[in-house]
């Protein structure tokens, strides 16, 4: 067999190698010409596109334009104006800076370039064909710089066949100009294709004004702005609310120093800022700019520069998440602009929420004490066995097992101790086959005909109980109200549990109880050792293998303290986090369940005093609603 010789590729080929890197479809070419346009300093950029980008592409600017003499090494591998040592790789601030853009372009294109330098008499243009310079010489242009590519791939017929319809590369190439957009807002931008203009985006627009453009009217009224520093990071952007998710991310834009990215770290801190708050099948719209000083990241990963790398992490996963974790909290708290002493709930419709007002403001229903009863233990103390034959408290389920977490409500009940641990180790046993479910039977309420019965601490008025699942509630703004039980006391469960578990209190085994691990097993124990300490769990790993668990967190019995463990060692639970979440689904009270009126009115008191109550730990809504307009349109009123 004959060993082929090593040779040099011929510069055609060469440029044409590079072209497959750099230049993938035609948003590829709109991308980095306008990117030179922003580093040029222009303030007006304009995109015409035919037959999706493949049959022509012009970008047109207004910045500093190149001088004659130097069009030839604009169009030359690895010339640039950009760079000129090895130590400007590291403080990158353009976003173009290895001069590989236009020659591949022109490598598989057909390509003239035409510029006028700032102050020069007259401007001057270039032909190139596959790569070639074919022509050359003055050009009537008025200032900045034009590029018009025709025929794209044209000697590149095998990649012509991996492109979508023209219709589809033409949004392609709008999406990505709409990205560019966002990041430079004292730039004016306008897009045409085929003849007829998509939009045109004047300079010195704010951010919602640009997305509004772009994003349907709702989402935009809805946007939470955020801003968070730490240190030397700086992040600031909007984040929609949870209600309004939808089930694909193509409205999360990420920016790194002003250049737009696709980065897993940055995706996965938006999306542990929506954690228990969606579920997993679904995504927030938000628009993230990140900045930190360039020696900090590496925008040199990838030609296309898409991808980034982070010196620090962990510091920029934490920044993102909780910039866009303190807008939802504050949305969720009905906090806009105000001192935050009145507590709010969102107003919902259907299954989201809705707002008529822009950004960080939101619907709110006033919180006001309104109860029949003047106190908690006067409603726990009255007589409702009178109202009928036999009492509605199921004995095994009592109101006391719905108790919000300690560290929300100093005493649920006045004049007595509240027992948080006893609570949590009672309510752990509250799955579908430890609760004995009575026939069904007619309810009837407190006080019934004498007033209305408000859940304790606020103007939400109780109406009962539908399908044995949802509670009947009338919201302080008159909106009716459906509140799914299951969803609302896994709210109640879980943070129960993040509050009594994080302490590190343990209370050690007579004898210890041991788990013989497989390896991978072993491993996972070890990703969340600390976690399970914190929670209160005292462990051995004995022999590489065996696991003996020698304490366990105080108010847990051990056969449910063994069940914790095992499923966090099975991988069912990547983190403590999931592992409550999960044990708060089994634990909490099912579908199906009836409940008698002090039951739901216990249920709803505690579900009333906890954070984020609006959605359940797995991320579905737990209170959905209809305002009376709603309503007049269900019946057709309207």
């Amino acid at each position: 067999m004959n060993t082929p010789e090593i040779h040099v590729l011929p510069a055609s080929l060469r440029n044409q190698i590079a072209a497959g890197e750099v230049v993938e479809r035609p948003s590829s070419v709109v991308k980095e010409l306008v990117e030179n346009s922003i580093d040029a300093g222009s303030t007006q950029i304009d995109v015409v596109v035919e037959r999706g980008g493949q049959g022509y592409i012009s970008v047109k600017d207004n910045g500093r334009g190149v001088v004659a003499d130097e069009l030839k090494l604009a169009v030359t591998r690895h010339a640039t104006s950009k760079i000129s040592n090895v130590d400007d790789l590291t403080s990158i601030t353009s976003l173009g800076f290895r001069g590989e853009a236009l020659p591949s372009i022109a490598s598989v294109s057909r390509f003239r370039m035409s510029s006028r330098r700032n102050g020069a008499d007259e401007g001057w243009f270039i032909n190139v064909e596959g790569g070639d310079v074919v022509d050359e010489g003055p050009a009537a242009i008025p200032g900045g710089t034009s590029v018009e590519v025709r025929d794209l791939f044209f000697n590149v017929p095998a990649r012509l066949k991996f492109l979508k319809t023209e219709s589809t590369e033409a949004r392609r190439c709008n999406q990505i100009l709409f990205k560019i957009a966002l990041a430079n807002m004292a730039a004016g931008f306008s897009f045409t294709s085929n003849g007829r203009e998509q939009f045109r985006l004047p300079a010195g627009q704010s951010l919602p004004e640009r997305l509004a453009v772009f994003w349907p009217r709702n989402i935009c009224e809805s946007l939470l702005e955020f801003s968070h520093e730490a240190g030397e990071l700086k992040v600031h952007g909007c984040a929609g609310i949870p209600g309004l998710a939808q089930g694909r991310g193509d409205r999360i834009v990420m920016f790194v120093n002003g250049r737009p990215v696709q980065d897993k770290l940055l995706l996965s801190a938006v999306r542990g800022a929506y954690k228990g708050r969606l579920i997993s099948r679904e995504y927030p719209q938000a628009v993230l700019f990140l900045e930190l000083p360039p020696e900090l990241v590496d925008v040199n990963v990838h030609p296309a520069k898409m991808e980034v790398r982070f010196q620090e992490e962990r510091a920029v996963f934490s920044i993102i998440r909780n910039g866009i974790g303190q807008a939802l909290s504050r949305y969720e708290l009905g906090i806009a602009g105000g001192d935050g002493s009145q507590e709010r709930l969102p107003e919902m419709v259907a299954d989201r929420p809705v707002t008529k007002k822009k950004l960080s403001e939101s619907v709110a229903l006033p919180i006001e004490p309104g109860a029949k009863f003047s106190s908690w233990n006067e409603f726990k103390n009255t007589d409702f066995t009178a109202l009928d034959d036999e009492p509605k408290v199921r004995p095994g389920l009592s109101a006391k097992e719905f108790t919000a977490p300690a560290e929300f409500t100093d005493s649920l009940i006045p004049g007595q101790r509240n027992e948080p641990d006893m609570v949590h180790e009672r309510a752990m046993d509250y799955s579908a086959d430890h609760i004995r479910i009575p026939e069904p039977e007619p309810k009837q309420f407190p006080n019934s005909g004498a007033g209305p019965v408000y859940v304790p601490g606020s103007r939400i008025e109780y109406l009962g109980q539908v399908a044995d699942t949802y509670l009947v509630l009338k919201l302080p703004n008159g909106a009716l109200g459906l509140l799914d039980q299951h969803a609302a006391h896994e709210r109640v469960l879980y943070e129960n549990m993040k509050s009594l578990r994080t302490r590190g209190e343990s209370r050690p085994l007579a004898l210890p109880i041991n788990l013989v691990l497989h390896p991978s097993e072993v491993q996972q124990v070890q990703e969340i050792w600390e976690d399970l300490h914190a929670a209160g769990f005292m462990l051995e790993l004995e022999s590489g293998q065996t696991l003996a668990m020698r304490g366990i967190p105080p108010g847990l019995e051990t056969g449910a303290a063994r069940e914790y463990l095992k499923a966090a060692v099975d991988g069912q639970a990547k983190t403590l986090d999931d592992l409550w979440i999960m044990l708060s689904c089994k634990a909490a009270i099912k579908a199906n369940l009836p409940l008698a009126v002090d039951e739901a009115l216990s249920l709803l008191e505690a579900w009333f005093k906890c954070p984020q109550r609006e959605y359940c730990p797995h991320g579905r809504p737990v209170l959905i609603s209809w305002s009376a307009l709603e309503m007049e349109k269900l019946f057709k009123r309207k």
